[in-house]
């Protein structure tokens, strides 16, 4: 592995003295050729998880040219061989404390791309350095890590952005425009859905331990989970549907897509929460339960106060599993309902307006008043859309906290995400098994199951049904 070399990075440049700013102030194309940025104009990157969606993030991080990919951090040196290739002259580490420990002075942010469950403790580290920092979605979690979050990033007074690149696309921008002027009136009802999972759910935990492959740090990689045998198939993908790694569809899906009416409708943190979910049948009569496992479809309804865009509370359906709400009749035979297998639709007193994922092809109903409806642009477009939403933080990390907006920072994010994971309390809490005998045949009753849970806000608490408060924040691994 190549170590760094020895270009000095943003924070030691502004440093140096006279000397050092007399070599390096000289044109650029003298130094670098035509395009060529200072190390004084770069930002020094280091990416957790640079595998997958880790391996898209930092490439498109280098793809604005003002970012430079310094360091890299995977637990799988397999699954991260193809990053390592790509940037020859960033450190490698397996351990991301390792990392920081030995390399915080030469870093100015973090990009963190694992699991789930190591997004805060990741974050929160590197923020308590002082770093700015990136964030896949969903931010956290837990409930309790995304207020923590949220409330670090004004600590530490660090730029923040969460890995939901369509709240940098026009679509969502459109939306609001068109509510802002009235368009359908006032929003009582958004249904948002999707075809996900696209992995397992609703299956029991594998009683078979698998080889650890030989490249994958596997103590790592669990971090804050519980202590548990390799099984097949779990990485590195299908952690997504077991509650201990992942957050199922809403946290793979839900900042896509509930996204647009956070930000439309202003929606802060939501009042109370029901669910049901989908069955999975073990035999003819008996349901299964599987509690290591996230349901395999669900429908959620959350309940949000009114905002200063709302005159009255908003009601927000959220459907997975293939679920989908009732088609408007609006909408032609032969038209998509949202983009086929997800979307958002926004129900008003005057009409009605879609979106599919990102908020992409955003749509007024019926379709053809889409281009028969002409309202002024009044809010900016970020350039480049979804590589956009990378190279905003990049250049709003270079600028400082809070010289210049981005368009998913934690103050947004971190509720946003509160919501998800609201919904997630009301799907484990529909499924908390708690039998009592009804009849001769001794049918299941769940005490989650019809109730409408509700949610304090202030002290992080659902009111009327403490069995679910157990989830709103996990005891971490020892060590961890």
């Amino acid at each position: 592995m190549s170590e760094l070399p020895e270009v000095p990075s943003r924070r030691e440049f502004v440093k140096q003295g006279t000397a050092a700013a007399a070599f390096f102030i000289v044109p650029r194309f003298v130094l670098g050729g035509k395009g060529y940025t200072a190390p004084s104009d770069q930002l020094v990157v280091a990416g957790v998880g640079v595998g997958g969606k880790g391996e898209s993030d930092i490439a498109n991080f280098a793809k604005t040219s003002k970012a430079r990919i310094a360091y890299l951090c995977d637990v799988d040196e397999s699954r991260a061989a193809r990053t390592v290739k790509a940037f020859p002259q960033a450190k490698f580490y397996k351990d991301w404390r390792k990392m920081l420990d030995k390399e915080s002075k030469h870093i100015d942010a973090v990009s963190v791309s694992t699991p789930d469950h190591n997004h805060a403790i990741i974050t929160l580290a590197a923020m308590q350095l002082g770093k700015h920092v990136y964030v896949q979605k969903p931010l956290t979690h837990d409930i309790y890590e995304a207020r923590a979050l949220t409330e670090a990033a004004k600590k530490y007074k660090v730029v923040t952005q969460m890995g939901n690149q369509g709240a940098s696309n026009d679509g969502v921008r459109q939306l609001r425009e068109w509510y802002d002027a009235g368009t359908i009136g006032e929003v009582h009802t958004v249904y948002c859905w999707t075809d996900r999972p696209v992995w397992p759910q609703g299956i029991p935990w594998p009683t078979t331990a698998a080889p650890v492959p030989a490249t994958l740090d596997w103590d790592l990689w669990l971090g804050t989970a519980p202590a548990k045998n390799f099984v097949d198939k779990l990485v590195p993908f299908n952690w997504r549907g077991w509650w201990d790694y992942g957050t199922g569809a809403l946290g793979d899906m839900g900042c896509h897509l509930v996204e647009a009416p956070f930000r439309v409708l202003n929606l802060g943190y939501a009042s109370a929460v029901q669910a049901s979910v989908g069955s999975v049948y073990v035999d003819e009569f008996k349901r299964g339960y599987f509690p290591d496992s996230c349901p395999p479809s669900s429908h959620v309804i959350l309940k949000f106060p009114q905002t200063d865009k709302t005159q009255h509370p908003v009601t927000v359906h959220w459907m997975d599993g293939g679920i989908q709400p009732e088609r408007p009749d609006e909408l032609e035979p032969n038209e998509k309902f949202g983009d086929g297998g997800n979307g958002i639709l926004f129900i008003g007193d005057k009409g009605k307006m879609m979106a599919s994922t990102y908020s992409e092809n955003p749509r007024l109903l019926p379709t053809s008043r889409t281009q028969q409806v002409q309202v002024p642009q009044t809010l900016a477009r970020v350039p480049g859309q979804a590589n956009g939403h990378y190279g905003q933080w990049v250049e709003a990390c270079l600028a400082g906290y809070g010289k210049m907006a981005v368009s998913s920072p934690f103050e947004i994010a971190g509720p946003l995400t509160e919501a998800l994971l609201i919904a997630n309390l009301a799907i484990r809490g529909y499924d908390i098994q708690r039998p009592r005998a009804t009849g001769p045949g001794g049918s299941m009753d769940y005490p989650g199951r019809g109730v409408e849970l509700l949610w304090d806000p202030k002290n992080l608490r659902i009111t009327n049904l403490d069995d679910v408060n157990q989830f709103v924040k996990r005891t971490y691994r020892t060590g961890w």
